[in-house]
């Protein structure tokens, strides 16, 4: 996958609608909360929409733009205020893996994640390197894929007997479940459906295409297959064909250690 998403950087904009939308859901979100982080970061920021985001709402804080694909990043950079990029205070980019960070524990204030944790198959070992790199009462916010998305192309699967082969996404309470194993506190999940419409099948295969993920979101089978499950996926009253996305938000606070590095309890005494 990593070689699809930095090939698609130049035409991941004209088909991010989706991401532009949840990325707006996810920066209503941060109005409820009141925090003045020192250092933001979006991990897995493709063009940058979320780093602006961050930029814009914490003017004082460095953002940091993350991505394991060096096109995406310098993506960013061509889109970032030219009078940013002269003056140094644009977006640092930072070419990494969420599950190894190139940062310092402690280090970031809020971390933001639009669509990136669900192409990992197991997303335990990030939330615990984001737990890492997280300060004592730093944010994790955060929306991915959950398992109702594409349900029209697997139930028009399913009747004809085509091969099922849409990536599988998991559900936000085995998400919440996770947070708290790597370490967070008072996890907040909830989920909702977005719907896109295209005219043609061959538009909504375009649109992944462009993404950089059609191979990781449909997986491989045979054109007689597709054939079948494409005349199959039913059209709505306008005559399109509906691709639903489950959209699961978290957020999550790093709390204080309950132990140290050794293992030993820590224990606090208040006087009165």
């Amino acid at each position: 996958m990593r070689s699809d998403f930095a090939g698609a950087a130049e035409s991941y904009d004209s088909a991010a609608v989706l991401a532009r939308e949840v990325g707006a859901r996810m920066a209503a979100r941060l109005d409820l909360v009141k925090i003045a982080p020192q250092r933001v970061a979006d991990i897995g920021c493709a063009t940058g929409d979320g780093v602006r985001e961050l930029h814009r709402r914490y003017g004082k804080a460095l953002p940091l733009a993350i991505d394991f694909a060096l096109p995406m990043l310098r993506a960013v950079r061509k889109r970032s205020a030219r009078w940013r990029r002269l003056t140094g205070r644009g977006p640092r980019l930072v070419n990494g893996d969420v599950r190894a960070l190139p940062l310092a524990a402690n280090s970031l204030g809020l971390v933001w994640s639009n669509l990136m944790l669900h192409w990992l198959d197991d997303p335990l070992p990030a939330l615990r390197e984001l737990h890492r790199v997280l300060e004592v009462g730093g944010l994790l916010t955060f929306a991915t894929l959950g398992p109702d998305t594409l349900k029209e192309l697997r139930e028009a699967g399913a009747g004809v007997g085509a091969g099922d082969t849409v990536r599988r996404f998991l559900d936000m309470h085995d998400l919440g479940d996770m947070l708290v194993a790597a370490g967070f506190a008072d996890p907040v999940m909830d989920m909702e459906l977005i719907t896109l419409t295209y005219p043609t099948p061959r538009a909504f295969l375009a649109d992944q295409r462009h993404l950089g993920v059609r191979d990781a979101l449909l997986g491989c089978q045979g054109w007689r297959d597709w054939r079948r499950l494409f005349g199959a996926w039913p059209q709505n009253a306008e005559g399109r064909l509906p691709a639903s996305f489950e959209i699961v938000y978290g957020h999550a606070w790093k709390p204080e250690p309950r132990q140290i590095a050794d293992g030993r309890a820590v224990v606090k005494f208040h006087s009165r």
